[in-house]
């Protein structure tokens, strides 16, 4: 797993590079189906990984936000996960908070993780069992253990709907684009808790899920169940990453909520 994390940190660091020229250049913006922007950089940093990775890891399946699903990644043992850059509405405009997100699923977990924001040069890594650094250094979440006055990454929109059995408390609540870099942000300490109920894509989480379970933080879906990546649908039905202290007390609150989980009945 080392050779893959450090195949994964270099490619990560030289996509960064290559996403940062696009950004000084200026960027061709589309829309994919959907509604959801997508630019050259995107394309460009996808179509690097792709050639890379792939060629130093020909028996890896693989599966990315900007290339077609193909369910041949359902027999291999081994795949990369991968979003090109997430948070592209950062990217487009010019704010810190998007990266590159790297993982290596294996048998539905992930072994290997990078998170790059290029912006802030924070490289956050974990391999299964080995532990997380940030820039190399060992990381931890936090040891909150009450939700009043935590910090929070989570839409302060969602916290005040009328789907809560009770109020929330007063809490600091921040937002940044990558669901990646938040994950990694909760499993460092730099937070104490990420909340979101909308479906989630494996590309979105599989990175930051080692790096925050690495950091001794917990990454489950909104009623407590583990995530588990490279299914038939590729989607998690929603997300809640919180210090080990805080977790439960978040799933308490979230687990009345109905949502669907688009693997029902799926193996």
């Amino acid at each position: 797993m080392t050779d893959d994390l450090a195949l994964l940190t270099e490619a990560a660091h030289l996509a960064g590079t290559i996403a940062l020229a696009h950004r000084r250049n200026g960027l061709d913006i589309q829309t994919k189906p959907g509604g959801s922007p997508v630019t050259d950089g995107d394309l460009a940093v996808n179509e690097f990984l792709a050639a890379g990775l792939r060629a130093a890891r020909p028996d890896y399946g693989w599966l990315s936000e900007e290339t077609m699903d193909s369910p041949d990644r359902l027999d291999r043992k081994r795949i990369f996960v991968v979003d090109p850059i997430d948070g592209t509405v950062a990217y487009i405009k010019g704010r810190p908070w998007w990266t590159i997100a790297l993982a290596i699923v294996e048998d539905g977990q992930p072994i290997a993780a990078v998170v790059h924001a290029p912006v802030s040069n924070e490289t956050f890594s974990a391999v299964r069992g080995g532990g997380a650094w940030l820039n190399g250094h060992p990381i931890q979440a936090s040891d909150a253990d009450r939700l009043e006055e935590a910090s929070m990454l989570a839409d302060a929109a969602l916290l005040e709907r009328p789907i809560w059995e009770e109020p929330w408390p007063t809490m600091r609540l921040s937002r940044r684009n990558s669901i990646a870099y938040r994950m990694a942000l909760v499993g460092a300490g730099g937070f104490d808790a990420a909340i979101s109920l909308g479906a989630k894509w494996d590309w979105d989480l599989a990175a930051g899920a080692l790096i925050a379970h690495e950091g001794g933080a917990l990454a489950t879906d909104h009623a407590g169940g583990a995530l588990r990546f490279n299914r038939r649908v590729p989607q998690q039905p929603s997300l809640v990453c919180a210090a080990p202290g805080l977790h439960p007390l978040i799933i308490q609150r979230c687990r009345p909520i109905a949502l669907t989980d688009p693997n029902d009945g799926r193996p």
